[in-house]
């Protein structure tokens, strides 16, 4: 029971790291895409003015994952950075030069150093969701097994290739939506139709990819596509449709921002918790359960009793934060 528990805190921290990481990746993404020095300057301008209270907090849940993953499931842990290391280690170069670019590309003044550092944070938008999307791949066909050797084919398989693709259209359609929201609180009503017909176009990108999954998976991924297509799995990803075409029609009317947020959180949200119910009860399908591959019962105990802790001490904090950016507080 307790182990089934911290299994779904390590799920619903990978769930807040997609939504909150995501809009963050998303803004690189259409930092990258928003064409040369003239054409991409306002667009730019507000993502970096976007990002600038909220991009640090973000990497809290990843740390968290890893600690939960550490310690709870040291089996799974091993295997996957043992079989993953490779996308693993540009996944996080690619958290590195994103955070130098982003730190250091607005104090400088020479236009050549600016776009360096640009550069580097663009380019890290895309590359980072991609490799830690193909790592999720990796697991969820079934490629990850304990004690096997490292192989490109582990992550370069199409598997591994959809859930990167996946990973990078959801966090373009994330910070499309953020930033549309941004733009009508920062008062730019061009840069309004501008994300919000980019959050369309990725959405589109988005339900065209997981069509196409549908039957990838089907022979690749066996195990958890069954999961997917039926029982509560099957549920939660029909929770995520509704929620992304409730986005679609928030976005086309122009509605509220939160509520448009709330809708695109809980459609990427619940595709992870989907697929965590579709690998049940397996870690590691299908070659390690999360009972095989639980820590101690001492260590157990102690996560979820962390887990509590970090809720009631750093949710308000984290809630606070958003509170008053969306509120312009922190300006």
């Amino acid at each position: 029971m307790i182990d089934d528990l911290v299994a779904w805190v390590l799920v619903l921290a990978v769930a807040a790291y997609a939504c909150g990481g995501g809009a963050d990746y998303g803004a690189g993404f259409w930092d990258l895409v928003a064409g040369g020095a003239e054409r991409g300057r306002r667009p730019r301008q507000l993502i970096d003015h976007a990002m600038a209270p909220v991009w640090e907090v973000n990497n809290v849940w990843l740390v968290f994952v890893l600690v939960v993953m550490w310690s709870g499931f040291p089996v799974m842990f091993q295997a996957v950075f043992s079989a993953l290391w490779a996308p693993l280690l540009l996944a996080v170069a690619g958290l590195v030069l994103r955070g130098a670019g982003f730190a250091l590309r607005k104090p400088t003044r020479r236009l050549a150093e600016r776009r360096v550092y640009g550069a580097a944070f663009a380019v890290s938008s895309l590359l980072t969701p991609f490799f830690l999307g193909t790592a999720v791949g990796a697991v969820a066909s079934g490629r990850v097994v304990p004690g096997e050797p490292a192989s490109a084919e582990v992550w370069t398989n199409p598997t591994s290739l959809f859930a990167g693709a996946m990973t990078v259209a959801a966090a373009a359609f994330l910070g499309a939506v953020f930033l549309t929201g941004d733009a009508r609180r920062f008062a730019a009503p061009d840069l309004v139709g501008y994300f919000r017909r980019r959050a369309l176009l990725a959405l589109a990108a988005l339900a065209a990819l997981a069509f196409a999954g549908v039957f990838l998976t089907r022979d690749d991924a066996p195990y958890v596509h069954r999961g997917l297509t039926h029982g509560a799995g099957l549920a939660v990803v029909c929770v995520a449709g509704v929620c992304a075409l409730g986005a679609a029609w928030l976005l086309l009317r122009d509605a509220g921002t939160q509520i448009t947020r709330g809708a695109a959180v809980g459609a990427v949200g619940a595709v992870v918790i989907a697929w965590g119910l579709a690998q049940r009860p397996y870690l590691l399908p299908t070659s390690l359960t999360v009972a095989q591959g639980a820590g101690a019962e001492a260590t157990m105990r102690w996560l979820v009793i962390v887990s509590v802790i970090a809720v009631v001490l750093v949710g308000p904090a984290l809630v606070l934060l958003y509170w008053l950016d969306t509120r312009g507080e922190l300006e």
